[in-house]
């Protein structure tokens, strides 16, 4: 049984790498470590963690790790053979892969594909009844681009939402009549179509832009407010081809 230190060097050196060279690859990897670090891997004063040693065993080419470590693999088709003997198994396992006979079957994945409603209506300058006379087409999109439960999409317009929603983008609506403080939604105030965030607080109702250039819409008592949906995701209009 050889030591996981062991292990490390004699592959480190077979490779002709220094502890630095491998401490730098190891980092390139996104691991934050030093030689000093290496070194104590192969004193056997500290072992690395096992996300760390499959990276150590990518880099310093350790196909069998159980061979290395035990000596031997018993579970290996290879154990026991010669040099001679490898290569043959090796060039007969390449000609079953030739004949095409043993391939191991992939099945392909077709992406299920959902028909939605998508309304062209900008909803920062659209009506309020776009939802029942607004232009709309019907779109069959993969259905891994739609977040769950999607009931419609409307386009975005203008900048009032931006970071987060972009000006010609596809807002995903879960349809419904209310939205919790805080959230997303589209809303129509006095027949004018908004997407923005809903706030309630001790001055009021407010339809709250995420761009802080646009100043809080107040909803007063006398307003006309309607909630057509939660916003739950949004798409790019240009990946979504429309």
């Amino acid at each position: 049984m050889h030591s996981i230190g062991q292990i490390i060097s004699e592959n480190r050196k077979k490779l002709g790498l220094s502890q630095e060279d491998l401490a730098t690859k190891l980092q390139a990897k996104g691991f934050n470590l030093t030689r000093k670090a290496v070194s104590k891997w192969e004193q056997n004063a500290t072992e690395p963690g096992i996300s760390l040693f499959l990276s150590l065993c990518q880099i310093l080419q350790i196909e069998d790790i159980y061979e290395a470590y035990f000596g031997s693999n018993p579970y290996n088709l290879f154990d026991g053979l010669n040099e001679e003997g490898k290569l043959k198994a090796i060039d007969y396992i390449s000609l079953l892969h030739a004949s095409g006979k043993y391939e191991k079957h992939i099945c392909q994945i077709i992406p299920f594909r959902r028909a939605i409603t998508v309304y062209e209506n900008a909803v920062s300058a659209g009506t309020g009844n776009f939802l029942e006379d607004g232009p709309s087409r019907t779109l069959n999109i993969d259905e891994a681009l739609l977040p769950e439960n999607t009931s419609f999409g409307v386009k975005i317009s203008g900048d009032s939402m931006e970071p987060e929603f972009h000006d010609g983008d596809i807002a995903w609506i879960i349809k419904q009549e209310t939205v919790e403080n805080g959230e997303i939604g589209i809303f129509s105030l006095n027949g004018d179509a908004y997407i923005k965030k809903l706030r309630e607080d001790n001055e009021g109702i407010f339809l709250v832009s995420l761009n802080k250039k646009y100043a809080p819409i107040r909803v007063s008592e006398n307003d006309r407010f309607d909630v057509f949906g939660k916003v739950v995701g949004t798409g790019s209009a240009t990946d979504l081809s429309i």
